[in-house]
């Protein structure tokens, strides 16, 4: 009897942990399956995504016309939709992948608990053996021959429990990572579920400007032409009292200007975007979608009516409508506002359009102007860097998408209501009371010498 309870002990202890386990081998392989499929079909919308930034590069290089601007946003949306697919299938994988380490945990408990009550078993049994003198156990055999088996046995059991050990050792292990790999799974999908509302708002965003622009224009090329030629003139006499102010302004003194150097900001956009921007270098002159520098440009010097001699006071980085534009540097929202408002006599101020501004610690103020939306912030508001502050647009004077990307020293900074500085007045801005950051001209720098 003890040398067949030995024999079953035996075969528990020494038996693979996986065979011990139920078989769910085949579940785990289903589920594999389901998770492969997810991954082609994301595959195709990964596909179907990059040939919309190919149409929406070649209708960004075309001559700006209400055409272009509708299929730009219609092309948009028909992008954002399939994004919107595309991180749904994500979410899918990650629940699958759950589901599959779900098995994988089941299995290796499984294993360690049956594997555990053999190594229980087997030490009541040699603890029961110790209780009889090794003499006694001997002297009870019918032959030489069962008394080395007995102490073969006891040998034997003994060494396969300390393997067996090690082989727990291995199994709860697996458990452990695997149980990590669960926790990592599920904070991938909270990410997931944060970018699908992102995706949704980007989606409500370009619908609502496609319908405005519409509205706008009522869908009449002439119309559309009009604006964009009342919006240029606009722009210049604005341009040319905002330089009346700014040189009315005190100039900052040097100390109040940070010292350059390249990474002190990010991009206002994702890596992302950005890695979309080489493949325009040869249209644009640049790899990262900059379509106009700071200073004296040439386009600043092309439209000296607009600029008045003083420059572009940031950069311009061309996107579609509806892309998350990011907080450069951690800092405090220092104000937003909209100049897209009325004088009384009729006349629209346009400016930045919707902005928001951000103040940093080190110094430095940020500028994000044409936005489609800027409600995801508001003033006072504590942000990080790479936080969405809001999506661009080309709301104010901007006549394609864009994002307006500025930079100033904080210490010259004032937002102000243009309307009730001394000395302005006859503009639809300055008539409206349009409120927005103005600074004297030294404290506009230049966003580059702090971007690269």
């Amino acid at each position: 009897m003890r040398a067949k309870l030995f024999f079953i002990l035996m075969l528990l202890v020494a038996m693979p942990l996986a065979a011990l386990a139920d078989d769910t081998t085949g579940a785990q392989n289903d589920v594999q399956s389901q998770i492969d499929a997810v991954n082609s079909q994301k595959a195709a919308l990964d596909a179907e995504i990059a040939a919309y930034q190919k149409q929406l590069d070649a209708l960004g290089a075309q001559h700006q016309t209400l055409q272009t601007s509708i299929s730009s946003l219609s092309t948009s949306q028909a992008q954002i939709k399939a994004k919107i697919q595309a991180t749904q299938k994500n979410i899918d994988a990650s629940n699958l992948q759950l589901q599959k380490l779900s098995l994988q945990i089941g299995d290796t408990q499984h294993s360690i608990d049956l594997a555990k009550k053999a190594v229980a078993a087997s030490l009541r049994d040699i603890n029961e053996g110790d209780d009889t003198p090794l003499i006694a156990q001997l002297l009870s055999t019918d032959t030489l021959t069962d008394a080395w088996a007995t102490v073969d046995a006891d040998q034997q059991l003994s060494a396969a429990l300390h393997s067996h050990e090690a082989d727990l050792g291995d199994a709860e292990a697996q458990l452990t990572e695997h149980q990590t790999e669960v926790a990592g799974t599920k904070q991938q999908l909270t990410g997931l579920s944060t970018q699908l509302g992102t995706q949704n708002t980007q989606l409500t965003v370009t619908k609502q400007s496609q319908q405005s622009l519409l509205t706008q224009t009522q869908n009449q090329e002439s119309t559309y032409q009009q604006l964009i030629a009342t919006k240029k003139a606009q722009e210049a006499v604005f341009e040319q009292t905002l330089t009346t102010l700014q040189n009315q302004l005190t100039s900052v003194g040097t100390a109040s200007i940070p010292q350059t150097g390249a990474g002190i900001l990010k991009w206002p956009v994702s890596a992302a975007f950005m890695a979309t921007c080489p493949a325009k270098a040869s249209a644009l002159g640049n790899p990262d979608c900059v379509t106009q520098y700071f200073g004296n440009t040439a386009f600043a010097i092309a439209n000296a009516a607009v600029y008045n001699g003083m420059g572009h006071d940031g950069i311009d980085i061309g996107m579609p409508i509806g892309t998350p534009v990011l907080a450069a540097l951690g800092g405090t929202v220092l104000a937003t506002g909209n100049t897209d408002i009325k004088a009384p006599d009729g006349r629209m101020c346009y400016s930045f359009g919707k902005w928001v501004m951000l103040q940093h610690p080190n110094g430095l103020n940020t500028l994000y102007a044409h936005l489609s939306d800027n409600t995801e912030v508001s003033k006072g508001q504590a942000v990080t860097t790479g936080q969405m502050i809001g999506y661009s647009g080309m709301t104010g004077y901007a006549t394609g998408p864009h994002l307006h990307f500025g930079v100033y020293a904080s210490a010259g900074v004032q937002i102000m209501d243009l309307g009730t500085f001394r000395g302005s007045g006859g503009t639809p801005c300055t008539d409206a009371g349009a409120v927005l950051p103005v600074a004297p001209n030294n404290a506009y720098l230049n966003p580059i010498s702090y971007l690269l």
